[in-house]
């Protein structure tokens, strides 16, 4: 439990961030929806499926960009 809760919270913030959050649920969600298809043979709105990949793509590019950006006094 620490280590998930480390990996979704920012760097220097004592919370987790919620931007992470949402993205690593869109990511379970998009697991689920494919394990569902591949071994339980229940199919997925391809709509949604492609939905939630957007948010997950979207969450790790916003990640990511974290990293590049400077804090400027404390913000």
């Amino acid at each position: 439990m620490g280590i998930l809760l480390r990996v979704l919270t920012a760097e220097g913030e004592n919370y987790p961030s919620s931007k992470r959050t949402i993205t690593f649920l869109a990511f379970l969600l998009v697991a689920i929806g494919f394990v569902t298809e591949l071994f339980f043979n229940l199919k997925v709105s391809p709509q949604t499926y492609e939905a939630m990949m957007y948010i997950v793509i979207g969450g790790l590019g916003f990640t990511a960009s974290e990293k590049f950006t400077k804090k400027q006094n404390g913000e």
